[in-house]
């Protein structure tokens, strides 16, 4: 099986030294590729800038900002079985970047964002009999957020993943396939979690056409 793993965040620059980002670390994407890897599947790993070392057997494609994530995983889908979409895409961009660094003074600046690329929602748009599966990171009302985004992007299964997993070695997730229940909560290290992962993966495709 040929899977596209998405990890870490992205930078959205405002001028040529500052940006927008947030605090993922990528280490469930990356767990999650070296899981695949391991089990024989080709691994095909678009990554935002973290610090952790590629995984064995797994070919990385570094990205920067969402516009390149999504071109990245625009190209590579097309002859992939199935997508892991755990990065922490920007929501939004500065609408002009500078050139130039840009200078401190004494009085409030505004910059104004524009949306990025939506890339799951693109995936599952296009996805036909392949398999999509999404993660959510929410900090309220957590399993409504995640079943109104499983539906609205048209993923195969929604990964839960709480605010407590952010940049931890550890983690905590329930899953919802489409037209499911949730499943009971998972709790173990990312690797252990990321073969729970794979699990999924390979049943999913396993009933795809």
């Amino acid at each position: 099986m040929r899977i596209l793993i998405t990890a870490g965040p992205t930078r959205e620059f405002f001028d040529s030294v500052r940006f927008i980002s947030n605090p993922s670390s990528g280490k469930m994407g990356y767990a999650i590729a070296a899981q695949a890897a391991d089990r024989g599947h080709e691994v095909i790993l678009v990554s935002g800038p973290v610090g952790l070392q590629e995984p064995p057997g797994v070919h990385l494609v570094r990205v920067v900002s969402a516009e390149e994530m999504f071109k990245a995983c625009v190209a590579e889908f097309d002859t992939c079985q199935c997508a892991v979409m755990t990065a922490a895409v920007c929501d939004y961009r500065p609408v002009t970047r500078l050139e130039h660094k840009l200078k401190k003074q004494n009085k409030p600046r505004t910059i104004q964002l524009e949306p990025t690329e939506d890339i799951l929602a693109n995936l599952g748009r296009v996805k036909g009999s392949r398999v999509v599966i999404g993660f959510a990171m929410e900090d309220h009302d957590h399993h409504a957020h995640a079943e109104e985004k499983l539906r609205r992007k048209h993923c195969d299964a929604i990964v839960l993943n709480g605010m407590s997993n952010v940049a931890s070695d550890d983690a905590t997730v329930e899953i919802l396939r489409a037209g499911g229940t949730w499943s009971a909560p998972s709790t173990g290290s990312k690797p252990q979690i990321a073969s729970v992962i794979v699990d999924l993966v390979e049943e999913l495709v396993s009933f795809c056409p």
